[in-house]
């Protein structure tokens, strides 16, 4: 049976990385967020040595994780500078949703991980050990807390929440053919507005609990 693994999908401003960063703590499990699929897919692209050179200074599973998507197929990631020793052309759009996929893919191997955003939800669809979030809020609300907490200015958070979540929705529905925003596709649907951050974690780690994964 493969390990259990936790994927949050938020709308932009509702609080769902601190719900994911507080499960993840209650449960004694690793959070992969956005930073960090980032910075593994840039590790990734370095030879293993560079990667493991790092240790001291990231979270080993971030080590772990670039080491081997590094090892095992480097000519889907990031190229490295070549004989001239200039920058690395930036990869393609299809070769960062490969190695999105690919740190997916790896960190659900691992098991115990609590996966944020990056379309995870539809990459781990059909896993059995799986438990699927969808964490949203009121407009209002949400445009607070973007303006509070996240450093949005005032006069542009509403454009900035609609067009973060569109992107966002457009990113699943052109590479997995799902709408991002059809509850169906979650195990749960929280509503921080409502619950506050504590009380949708704890709804998580309650249904993680009950499924016998701790």
């Amino acid at each position: 049976m493969a390990p259990p693994v936790i994927t949050i999908t938020r709308q932009y401003a509702s609080g769902g990385s601190d719900v994911a960063h507080r499960v993840a703590r209650e449960l004694g499990w690793d959070v992969i967020d956005n930073e960090f699929v980032d910075e593994v897919a840039r590790r990734a692209g370095l030879p293993p040595d560079a990667v493991a050179q790092r240790d001291e200074r990231v979270p080993g599973l971030l080590e772990r994780l670039a080491r081997t998507l590094a090892a095992g197929s480097p000519e889907a990631f990031i190229a490295t500078a070549g004989a001239s020793g200039g920058e690395p052309p930036p990869p393609d759009e299809a070769a960062i949703v490969r190695l999105t996929e690919r740190v997916i893919a790896e960190a659900a191997a691992h098991g115990r991980i609590v996966l944020v955003g990056r379309g995870a939800q539809a990459v781990l669809a059909q896993r059995p050990d799986a438990l699927h979030a969808y964490v949203v809020a009121g407009k209002p609300w949400r445009i607070r807390l973007a303006v509070e907490r996240l450093g949005v200015i005032e006069p542009d958070a509403e454009r900035v929440l609609d067009e973060t979540d569109r992107r966002r929705d457009q990113y699943v529905r052109t590479y997995y053919g799902r709408p991002r925003q059809d509850v169906v596709n979650y195990d749960l649907v929280l509503n921080t507005e409502k619950l506050g951050i504590e009380g949708a974690a704890a709804l998580v780690v309650t249904e993680a609990r009950r499924r016998r994964w701790t």
